[in-house]
C-alpha cells in the first residue's frame, strides 16, 4: 500500500489506521485535530488592482437538514467560490445554502459578498442585480447586442472560465462528489479542499 494519499485513491479511517501504526479512533481524533488546519484561510485585504471572480457550484450532500432538492434533483449545498482572475487562487469560500438556493441571494447569504468587500468581482449571468460585472444582455427589443458588447461579453466568457476550471481541479476530491459529512462538515471540507487546490496550485 503507497504512503501518498491521492485524490483517486481515497483511503477509509480502517486503512489509514494501520497504515501509520494507529488505533482507527486515533486516526479519527488526529484527522479531527488537524482537519481545521488544513482549511482555507480566507483573505481580508486585497490588492487595489485585484479582480475576483465568484460563481456557485453544487456538492451533492448527504445531510438533508442542510441540503435541499436543486435543479439536478440531488440534494446539495450551494458554494459561493472566489478566485482571484490574476493568481486563479481561491480566496474566499461563502457559508453553504441549500441547493435550491440561487446565485443572486446564495452571493449575499454566505457570507461571500462581506468577505470581498469593495474590490471588483465578476460573475455569470445569474446575479444580476448583485453590482457585480457581468455580461451584458439584449435590452427590451434587441434582437442583438452592439459589437464592442459582443467583444466585451467574449472577454468576459474567456475570464470567468477560470472559476470553472478551479471547480474541475476541486472537483477531482470524492468527497466534492458527494459528501457524507454532517452539520459544518460539508463546509469544512470545502475549506480544506480550497486550501489543497492552492497548495497544488501555488507548488
Amino acid at each position: 500500500m503507497s504512503g501518498v494519499i491521492t485524490a483517486s485513491e481515497p483511503f477509509t479511517l480502517r486503512q489509514l489506521a494501520p497504515l501509520f501504526g494507529v488505533s482507527t479512533s486515533a486516526a479519527d481524533r488526529i484527522i479531527d485535530h488537524l482537519g481545521p488546519s488544513l482549511a482555507l484561510q480566507q483573505r481580508k485585504r486585497f490588492r487595489k488592482d485585484a479582480v475576483l471572480i465568484v460563481d456557485g457550484t453544487l456538492v451533492p450532500t448527504r445531510d438533508h437538514t442542510i441540503a435541499e432538492q436543486s435543479k439536478n434533483y440531488r440534494y446539495s449545498t450551494n458554494h459561493q467560490v472566489v478566485i482571484d482572475a490574476d493568481t486563479r487562487l481561491v480566496v474566499a469560500v461563502g457559508r453553504p445554502l441549500p441547493g435550491n438556493r440561487n446565485d443572486c441571494r446564495a452571493w449575499e447569504l454566505s457570507g461571500a459578498k462581506a468577505a470581498v468587500g469593495t474590490t471588483t468581482v465578476i460573475a455569470d449571468g445569474g446575479y444580476r442585480g448583485t453590482g457585480l460585472v457581468i455580461p451584458h444582455r439584449r435590452g427590451k427589443g434587441q434582437s442583438e447586442l452592439p459589437a464592442w458588447k459582443e467583444e466585451h461579453n467574449a472577454s468576459h466568457r474567456k475570464v470567468r472560465a477560470r472559476v470553472e476550471h478551479a471547480f474541475a481541479r476541486m472537483k477531482t476530491w470524492k468527497i466534492l462528489r458527494d459528501c457524507r459529512l454532517k452539520g459544518d462538515g460539508v463546509h469544512h471540507a470545502m475549506l480544506g479542499i480550497a486550501r489543497l487546490h492552492n497548495l497544488a496550485l501555488a507548488g
